[in-house]
């Protein structure tokens, strides 16, 4: 007998216990505030051990951004999901569709989390990092849009950040309409407004 089903069993139940304890660690730094909660109160919350707990999560805004980690990667295959056709920027804008339908499909929520992340500089500055790993994800599928792919080339990286950046301006002035304003319009918005001629 192979060591395959019983190698994904494992990667199930580690995915599933590291998506409880970010979830524990979302409630409740969402409730008592980042700076007030520390990992021994995330690992005693969640009923594990801080060494448990420090071996899903190195920290707590890893903690609180787990969810983070795959988007990167989703925005990628999203890219590379866009018609053939379809140019590099308007490529990129329609990928990001991906990244912001949960704050459609629950606006609530997703202010919630989006002010806790931008309001608390320990984990807007995470988020940043995590954002900036996404990049060379995104050149490369650009880059292998076209038949055959393109070079890797410092305008893929400037496009890449460029579209990163517009959707976090687009969600700074999201949460400052207190998520009145769409959040479809704003990166819209803010995509027209580098459009080149």
């Amino acid at each position: 007998m192979t060591a395959g089903p019983r190698t994904r069993t494992r990667d199930i139940a580690r995915a599933a216990v590291r998506s409880e304890l970010a979830q524990v660690a979302y409630d409740l730094i969402r409730r008592d505030g980042f700076d007030q909660v520390t990992v021994n109160d995330l690992a005693a919350a969640a009923g594990v051990s801080r060494s448990t707990f420090l071996r899903y999560f190195g920290t707590k805004e890893d903690a609180v951004l787990g969810a983070v980690e795959a988007q990167g990667l989703q925005l990628a295959e999203a890219l590379r999901a866009r018609p053939a056709d379809e140019d590099d920027w308007t490529a990129l804008r329609r990928s990001l569709n991906t990244l912001i339908e949960p704050y459609r499909q629950d606006p609530a929520e997703a202010l919630a989390t989006t002010r806790l992340i931008m309001g608390t500089p320990a984990l807007c500055s995470r988020q940043r990092e995590k954002q900036h790993s996404w990049r060379p994800l995104l050149v490369r599928a650009l880059a292998e849009r076209t038949d055959p792919p393109r070079p890797e080339a410092v305008a893929l990286s400037v496009k890449a950040a460029a579209a990163l950046e517009c959707l976090n301006i687009a969600l700074d002035h999201w949460i400052v309409s207190d998520g009145h304003v769409d959040l479809v319009d704003l990166l819209d918005e803010a995509f027209a407004a580098l459009t080149l001629p």
